[in-house]
């Protein structure tokens, strides 16, 4: 990446034209630029950009002398760092050369003078050009590379060229071996039926582990943008089966893969069709009045509705909540907000708002943007420079899983949730007549999030204490975990890693929050088990069989649904 500073300027400009559209121009591309940059107040300071250049001049000079001098500056990039690169004065030059060209493009964009949400947007985008350039990308600049082809004979380059060629036909990069997994084989595995189903949604009922159980049952609501079965990866990581295990009946949702049948589909049947239908259908089967539910991201905004209109239309059919790193409040929307703006949401509206399917491919270029070192580019450094295959992880099999949503479901969350932050407001939204009124949900309820969560940061899902159980804080419980958005999760008891934090006063607000609490070592599970037990009821022996007379079963689990690929 050997970018001039004179190439500041077009750099932008052709990050603009991405916005250039609405601003027809018939006097070329300066006219369009000034256009874009006028419509958001967009400004260069030329003393800033003279300053910007000219430093990179001097100090472009200064590597190049010290590279002559045998001096060679150290490189921070870890990718950039090992021996063979230190090995070649050519590679250290390519090493330092990318680390000033990146620290100078990130200067720019620090210095443009927009609006805050613009800013974002463009140091978003020169990271991902600064990520795209680095010299670990290329063969022709990527010296562990070479070395490969030359050890083994070419044959490193002929198995990268075949993994590229098969990734193309895929149509996304291999971070797995994918081939080492079967849903319902490898994950997804954990026994049950499926005692219910709709257009929208299969239920499961898990088969009991225990020779008694809790006669209170667990409903489980997972993110819609995903497979399930991140829940249920493997016997030593699934959060099903350790419910199981601990005696608890445990019923899933299992979402459809959107396709051009419910291409329709709106939010609120998402939230009546499924959340309020699966609630309904496990007190029906287990003749219970209440029972516990929890959601998953997405899923616990879906959940949080259905019981506030539940509450509101004077059921009360929890006996308490857990909520996994969802938002109710989507006042910080984390790193995706980049993705998030009035233009961007109103061109999905036109694109899919009244019928069509959100592809679960976009989903997963969108997510993998925002961390693309870690899920894009060591994998095309590994996958096809070096021809490396790749190891066969769970979580990696399940995160290239793709999931498509109908368009009106995904536009309306778009625009109510993230846009205009309309959950967190009593009335502004309602589910069949019904308005949502969050404080009206009376249960107690575990709050999880993860501290190093770029989806749902943790201070902005800790303001869902605020939100429920009006007048009752005591009932609000909020637990801290380590790691991000899955990883802090799925941190099952058996690996014994990581650690979270509890703490017991209420009322505060969330830096207070931390610096009263303790920490512990290991899984939250165990805490989180311990609070279930407590709203579970009596022990009692377990169901003979799955379902009801009104709720055959259907099929084994893990039901038709989860099988079905994003077109």
């Amino acid at each position: 990446m050997s970018t001039h500073p004179d190439q500041s300027n077009f750099f932008l400009k052709g990050w603009l034209a991405q916005f250039s559209a609405p601003f027809p121009s018939s006097s070329g591309e300066a006219n369009a630029f000034d256009a874009v940059s006028k419509a958001f107040d967009i400004k260069l300071d030329a003393g800033k950009m003279l300053a910007l250049q000219n430093d990179y001049l001097r100090e472009f000079a200064a590597l190049q002398h010290d590279m002559l001098m045998q001096r060679p500056p150290p490189v921070v990039d870890r990718r950039l760092s090992t021996a063979e690169w230190n090995a070649n004065p050519l590679s250290i030059f390519h090493a330092a050369a990318y680390q000033l060209n990146a620290r100078f493009l990130n200067a720019i964009a620090e210095a443009v003078d927009a609006p805050e949400k613009i800013r974002q947007r463009i140091q978003f985008s020169v990271q991902q050009l600064v990520d795209a350039m680095s010299p670990a990308n290329f063969l022709a600049t990527n010296p562990e590379a070479q070395r490969k082809i030359i050890d083994t004979k070419g044959q490193s380059l002929t198995q990268g060229m075949m993994q590229m060629l098969a990734d193309l036909q895929k149509g996304h990069i291999s971070l797995t071996d994918e081939s080492a997994f079967e849903v319902g084989r490898d994950v997804a595995a954990t026994e049950g039926s499926v005692v219910f189903e709709n257009a929208l949604f299969q239920l499961i009922q898990y088969k009991p582990l225990t020779t008694k159980v809790f006669e209170t049952p667990l409903l489980i609501v997972p993110p819609c943008i995903n497979k399930f079965y991140i829940l249920d990866l493997q016997p030593h990581n699934s959060l099903v089966r350790y419910a199981l295990e601990q005696g608890h009946q445990v019923f899933l949702v299992s979402w459809c893969n959107a396709d051009a049948s419910v291409q329709e589909a709106t939010w609120n049947d998402y939230v009546e069709q499924v959340a309020v239908a699966a609630i309904h259908a496990v007190q029906e089967i287990s003749k219970r009045k209440q029972i516990n539910a929890l959601g998953f991201c997405v899923g616990g905004t879906i959940l949080s509705c259905a019981l506030a209109a539940l509450y509101a239309r004077g059921e009360k059919p929890v006996a308490s909540i857990t909520l996994l790193t969802s938002f109710l409040d989507f006042s910080d929307t984390g790193a995706i907000d980049v993705y998030i703006d009035e233009m961007q949401v109103a061109l999905r509206e036109t694109l899919i708002g009244k019928g069509g399917l959100m592809a679960g491919r976009d989903f997963a270029a969108a997510f993998s943007s925002l961390r693309p070192n870690d899920l894009m580019w060591n994998y095309v450094e590994s996958n096809y420079l070096k021809g490396m295959a790749p190891t066969a992880l769970d979580l990696l099999y399940w995160n290239a899983d793709s999931t498509n949503l109908p368009g009106p479901m995904f536009c309306y969350y778009l625009r109510r949730m993230y846009l205009e932050n309309a959950l967190k407001d009593p009335g502004r939204l309602d589910l069949s007549g019904t308005p949502i009124d969050l404080r009206r949900i009376d249960a107690p309820t575990f709050i999880f999030a993860s501290r190093d969560d770029h989806i749902v940061p943790w201070k902005t899902a800790y303001a869902s204490t605020t939100l429920l159980n009006l007048g009752k804080p005591e009932l609000n419980r909020f637990v801290l975990g380590a790691a991000g958005h899955i990883a802090g999760v799925i941190n099952a008891p058996s690996k014994n890693k990581r650690s979270y934090w509890t703490h017991p006063a209420q009322g505060v607000d969330a830096d207070g929050w931390l610096q009263g609490a303790t920490e512990h070592p290991g899984s939250w599970w165990p805490e989180w088990i311990a609070f279930l037990a407590q709203h579970a009821g009596k022990r009692i022996a377990p169901p003979r069989a799955a379902g009801a007379v009104k709720y055959p079963v259907i099929e084994p689990a893990p039901g038709r649904y989860v099988l079905v690929k994003a077109g």
